[in-house]
């Protein structure tokens, strides 16, 4: 692979920890991802394979913590549904203004919207092993999940950190 700065051949190599920005959450990291490293211009470039299935392995994390979902999460949440913030807004009840507060973190969202999230990520294909008892569980403080994920031959893997 040539540098996209200097058109020098890049050295890759697997990376242990790389603290994956891409999702919006402060605290994911994935292990064994291949990085590319230019020896001469020191440009750097991830590769982050099968992306869609690891936001859903990182939503199926997120929605079951127990702790209520932080600001970045329900964002998150919201764009792995593939919903505007308006079409989010009227599918849950409320004002867009007041989805725009929760994901600004200037409002808490509610126990009830919060569970009705969660709900709407675990029916939505391809997720498909979530219980609807884990629901009455949640936390009332919100709290983000700190997430280790693993590519592995056959996908990636989620653990909570």
């Amino acid at each position: 692979m040539k540098c996209p700065e200097c058109g020098e051949t890049m050295k890759s190599r697997r990376e242990g920890a790389y603290r994956y920005k891409g999702a919006g959450l402060p605290n994911v990291v994935l292990s064994g991802v291949e990085v590319r490293e230019c020896p001469s211009c020191s440009e750097r470039e991830v590769v982050i394979p099968r992306i869609e299935e690891l936001h859903r392995v990182i939503a199926s994390a997120i929605i079951t913590k127990r702790p209520r979902l932080t600001a970045d999460e329900v964002r998150f949440l919201r764009k792995v549904l593939g919903l505007s913030g308006v079409d989010f807004a009227a599918r849950v009840g409320v004002d867009p203004a007041t989805v725009s507060r929760w994901e600004n973190g200037h409002d808490a969202i509610g126990p009830q919207a919060d569970r009705l999230l969660r709900l709407m990520v675990a029916v939505t294909p391809p997720k498909t092993d979530y219980a609807l008892e884990d629901l009455a569980e949640i936390e009332d403080v919100a709290k983000p999940v700190r997430l280790r994920v693993e590519a592995q031959s056959r996908g990636w893997l989620a653990a909570v950190a």
